[in-house]
């Protein structure tokens, strides 16, 4: 067996940002998970990433590190939109898990990630699951580290598609379209995942749901748990019938590229001033735009692939 690849994981951890750090942290060598302000309260999500972690049995050996609580413009009393509607008052499907035992580690998430870049140079790939806030600080504290990052694999935006929090944007983007904005052309090599792709493939129904619960390990019973309120928010608001999974699509791609079945470079942008259309990522397929092609974007997924990597990491937890 090969070494396993090295990541940081920078998520706001709720719902499925669960699922994703329990796959990376088993087809990854996890450096350290971020924690950046996105679906729930702060402190909230930085328990869940912390218990996540104890869930596979790292605890105390993966440092969780806080972030930026918010956007870059987020100024004042305006604060960005959480979505415990989506994933329950406490992220992880109104379970109220007991208090993990490990603590957040010291120092902050851009520092962090900074210096693990410039020790490890060429090394860390970098697994986005969140609004791309503590990225773009990184970016512009210290320029130096763009081209010591191999690659960034970002879970957000859409490729010309519906999006999740308004008609024209995917949540990830819409909190913070400056950060993705700033991330998007720093030239650091990327592929993006969109919504569109967690909607096409990575629905979970009630099927597969049962199929993961007669797996009978821990990890199939913490799938079950954290899935309880998003599953009946899919069905009455999205009109999907089942579990979104977009956060465990782009680390299962970013693990086993060859799932990811169609993706082309394409010029990428988001708007961050539309008054209909803030977050929306404009993916220039035609290339009308002339401009540089910036994002290797992903088209299409073998979902029988990627449900058994689901299945495989549910299995190995218990």
């Amino acid at each position: 067996m090969s070494e396993k690849k090295r990541v940081i994981i920078d998520t706001d951890t709720a719902g499925d940002d669960t699922i994703a750090i329990l796959t990376a942290l088993h087809y990854f060598q996890v450096e350290g998970i971020m924690i950046t302000g996105g679906n729930v309260q702060f402190d909230q999500q930085v328990e869940n990433a912390l218990y996540t972690v104890q869930v596979a049995g790292h605890s105390g050996k993966v440092p969780v590190y806080k972030g930026y609580e918010g956007p870059l413009m987020g100024l004042g009393h305006k604060e960005h939109r959480t979505v415990e509607d989506v994933h329950g008052k406490d992220g992880m499907g109104d379970s109220f898990f007991e208090k993990a035992i490990q603590s957040p580690a010291t120092g902050h998430a851009v520092d962090f990630l900074i210096d693990t870049v410039h020790n490890n140079p060429g090394e860390i790939h970098l697994l986005a699951i969140a609004p791309l806030t503590n990225i773009a600080m990184a970016i512009k504290k210290d320029p130096t580290i763009i081209p010591l990052i191999p690659h960034l694999y970002i879970m957000g935006g859409t490729n010309n598609a519906l999006g999740n929090i308004t008609p024209t944007a995917e949540y990830n983007f819409y909190v913070d379209p400056e950060a993705a904005k700033i991330v998007l052309h720093s030239g650091i090599p990327i592929t993006m995942v969109g919504w569109e792709m967690c909607t096409q493939y990575s629905i979970m129904d009630d099927n597969d749901h049962a199929e993961i619960e007669q797996l009978g390990t821990k990890g199939a019973k913490f799938f079950k748990d954290v899935n309880k309120v998003v599953m009946r928010f899919n069905k009455t608001v999205h009109r999907l019938n089942g579990t979104t999974h977009p956060d465990t699509l782009l680390a299962a791609v970013a693990a086993d590229e060859s799932i990811m079945t169609n993706s082309h470079l394409y010029h990428v942008d988001v708007e961050t001033v539309g008054e209909l259309t803030r977050g929306y990522s404009l993916v220039d397929i035609n290339n009308r735009l002339e401009r540089t092609r910036n994002v290797r974007v992903c088209e299409a997924i073998d979902r029988d692939a990627f449900k058994g990597m689901l299945v495989d990491v549910l299995k190995s937890i218990n």
